[in-house]
């Protein structure tokens, strides 16, 4: 077994914070821009962050070849690994959280509709949702948040292909327990804002990073 890589991100202000552990996307590393800004806009706002990659993307990393996702199970069974080797060092009053862009959040909601999740996770957080794939709204990937055991945060824009705000209300999501949707006005799945919006997009993955860190110190 490899060792597990990290990219830390302490909090600002106070100790001790609650931490997140934050997957990627499909598409980009853990240390994408996106994930750069996001991680230090959340330390902004009070919460240490520990962004890992799942096998493909090591792999990726090590020979430079692009592949696709690994399947889910692989997926779930290494956010399992890391989030028990994040459990095995404990930090004094801090709580853990888990989460993710897109098909990190995604797996990270998986893990907390399933009986046997560490107890120590205390909630999830999804930037940027993939409800169905884009232009394919007949396959939502909804039904396992009907099962949710903990807290899941979805931050969404309203223009996000893989599922803008008039599509997710029509399903009635905001009724199911645990779960809380919010929208950041004008976002796509990146949250870059439209032209016309006076938000840069800096300031969009500030406002993620607000509505997260809202959640999670609720949480706390």
């Amino acid at each position: 077994m490899n060792p597990l890589t990290f990219y830390k991100s302490e909090a600002r202000g106070g100790l001790p914070a609650p931490r997140l552990v934050l997957a990627h996307g499909a598409g980009a590393p853990a240390d994408s821009a996106f994930m750069e800004r996001l991680a230090s806009a959340l330390s902004a706002e009070g919460v240490a962050t520990l962004r890992f990659e799942f096998p493909y993307m090591e792999k990726r990393r090590q020979d430079g070849r692009k592949r696709p996702p690994d399947r889910q199970p692989v997926l779930l069974d290494h956010f399992r690994e890391v989030i028990a080797a994040v459990v095995a060092e404990p930090v004094e009053g801090s709580r853990l959280f888990i989460g993710g862009k897109s098909m990190g959040g995604r797996m990270a909601s998986q893990l907390i509709a399933q009986a046997e999740l560490e107890p120590e996770v205390c909630g999830a957080v999804c930037f940027g949702y993939p409800f169905h794939p884009p232009g394919k709204p007949d396959r939502w990937r909804t039904t396992h948040l009907q099962d949710l055991r903990r807290p899941l945060q979805i931050i969404q824009g309203t223009r996000d292909p893989f599922g803008r705000k008039h599509e997710v209300e029509a399903q009635g999501l905001d009724s199911l327990e645990n779960l809380c949707l919010s929208w950041l006005e004008g976002g796509d799945h990146d949250y870059r804002p439209l032209a016309r919006q006076p938000e840069t997009h800096e300031e969009m993955i500030r406002q993620a990073a607000r509505v997260a860190a809202g959640f999670i110190h609720r949480g706390e």
